[in-house]
């Protein structure tokens, strides 16, 4: 009898655990997903034709296995160049056009090369992100503004804040307090919902990564164009790599190579219960249908749990010591919502008139709730079924007890009208028709009871066969390729019989990824 492993969710860990699962071992995957749908944060909504990209994934990574593995899937496009070269352990991989490329109009399963754009929305007026002292900057900033951002940047060198604490300090210490005040306080607070004074300066480690005024100005002068951008700090990507109709359909596609290969996935299924041994080992997981109810029993020899860590420790049975059972409890989590627009005429325009060409803009305005737009048509012209409309997405950052949370999608859909017209976007009579789409547990948070964090990986790492993945999976604010290593890195060490969990934990840390050359 093959060995099954139990995996726990169909996001980008899971499907990845699931394939190489199958690809380099003799272990049959079972995954169990919750919802109706495959890709978990990374899914795409097909709304009338009109895709929607929940948060927004590029597909770009420093680890080259990662950026293999995307393009053994999906092709990269034939229109870009004869061929690409990617950088991987100090040798260069080529993905020539010939036999693996794919022309984008008349192939669907197909990677796009776009260029990366975003900026920041402040003043009314739109700013470079990364901040750029351009002398637009400057000129939209005003004399005075400016002056006093250099003077707070000296101030921040000379005077460094040496024990950083919180992500104000973290920030200060990167831009100086003024910077700091005007592109980056008002975003931040919105997508965690509380002061950046009271959130831990981690957050600023895993996520802004190294990025500071200092590199911006050299990377302005350093530019590449080379696909892997092995030097180039993750804020600062210049060219992405995206699905032709948006990250879901990478997921769906792995989705049905894992059935092919003979793994199995179930939809509907919510793990409640894990069963465990005083020894140390994982025996079954209990689920139930979200239609019928039934329950039903799951056993396998390992088990792979992209599950919310909180859920995860509260499902342990027999239950888990209770200092573990309370930090899981403490555990946090923001929630998201996307309110998808489709809009006859937009004023938000290049000067030449043409729709912006950002992918994203930051909402740095502390008069409105949205945190940030994502214009669809410029990650992919094959993400709306029209061309000559545009589809935006307004993504909003609360808790599930938030009364912004409990609102009607009627209620979303006005309230995001009015917002795009407070900021001169677009009039409320330009909107033909609206989505709401709400992700819970979205991005895992670093306060609440994180601090004890390493308590629960060191109580969890005693079971030989359970491997955490992903990002709630390891209450790590992973980005889609993270997610792939630490799913990855779980079959290698299955595969070399390696038992610890350091190089799992080990990941995101950005720059080498612990991977290889790193």
């Amino acid at each position: 009898m093959p060995k099954i492993a139990v995996v726990i969710g169909a996001g980008p860990a899971g499907l990845t655990a699931a394939y190489e699962l199958l690809k380099r071992t003799d272990i049959v995957p079972i995954i169990l997903e919750q919802s109706q749908y495959l890709g978990g944060l990374a899914r795409t909504v097909n709304y009338k034709g009109n895709r929607i990209d929940i948060g927004g994934h590029r597909f770009f990574s420093k680890s080259a296995r990662v950026m293999s593995w995307w393009l053994n899937i999906l092709p990269l496009e034939a229109t870009v160049a004869d061929e690409v070269q990617i950088a991987y352990q100090g040798k260069t991989a080529t993905v020539p056009r010939q036999g693996r490329a794919q022309d984008p109009q008349g192939a669907d399963k197909v990677m796009l090369l776009r260029h990366r754009k975003s900026r920041i929305y402040f003043m009314r007026q739109l700013f470079s992100y990364p901040i750029t002292l351009s002398a637009d900057t400057l000129r939209k900033l005003g004399l005075l503004r400016t002056i006093r951002i250099g003077l707070s940047y000296l101030y921040a060198l000379l005077f460094p804040i040496r024990d950083e604490r919180n992500l104000e300090q973290f920030f200060i210490n990167r831009f100086g307090r003024e910077l700091y005040m005007t592109f980056f306080k008002s975003y931040t607070e919105k997508v965690w919902g509380l002061p950046c004074k009271e959130i831990s300066a981690e957050w600023g480690a895993q996520r802004v990564k190294g990025l500071s005024i200092l590199k911006t100005l050299t990377h302005i002068f350093r530019a590449k164009t080379d696909l892997a951008q092995k030097d180039v700090e993750t804020s600062l990507i210049e060219q992405f790599l995206y699905p032709k109709f948006g990250p879901g359909q990478m997921w769906e596609e792995v989705g049905r190579q894992v059935c092919e290969l003979g793994g199995e996935i179930l939809f509907g299924w919510t793990v409640e219960r894990m069963e465990r041994t005083a020894d140390g080992r994982i025996t079954a997981v209990v689920a139930r249908h979200a239609d019928t109810g039934e329950l039903r029993r799951f056993v396998g020899d390992y088990f792979f749990s992209t599950m919310p860590v909180k859920d995860l420790i509260a499902g342990m049975q027999p239950a888990a010591p209770q200092s573990v059972r309370e930090i899981g409890d403490g555990l946090l989590y923001r929630d998201f919502i996307t309110v998808g627009l489709l809009c006859e005429k937009v004023k938000l325009r290049e000067p030449s008139g043409e729709l912006v060409k950002d992918n994203w803009i930051y909402i740095q305005e502390p008069d409105v709730l949205v945190g940030r737009l994502q214009i669809f048509n410029n990650w992919s012209p094959a993400m709306v079924a029209d061309p000559s409309k545009t589809w935006i997405g307004l993504e909003y950052f609360c808790n599930e007890s938030d009364p912004l949370w409990s609102k009607s999608d009627a209620e979303m859909i006005e309230l995001a009208k009015a917002e795009m017209a407070a900021l001169n976007m677009v009039n409320g009579s330009e909107v033909s028709d609206a989505i709401v789409i709400r992700m819970p547990k979205t991005y895992p948070v670093y306060f609440g009871s994180y601090g004890r964090f390493p308590e629960i990986v060191q109580w969890i790492n005693r079971f030989d066969n359970l491997f955490l993945i992903g990002r709630n999976g390891m209450h790590k604010y992973n980005n889609q390729d993270h997610s792939m290593l630490t799913a990855m890195t779980a079959v290698d060490n299955i595969v070399s019989n390696i038992r610890s969990r350091d190089n799992l934990w080990a990941l995101n840390t950005e720059s080498e990824y612990h991977e290889g050359e790193r």
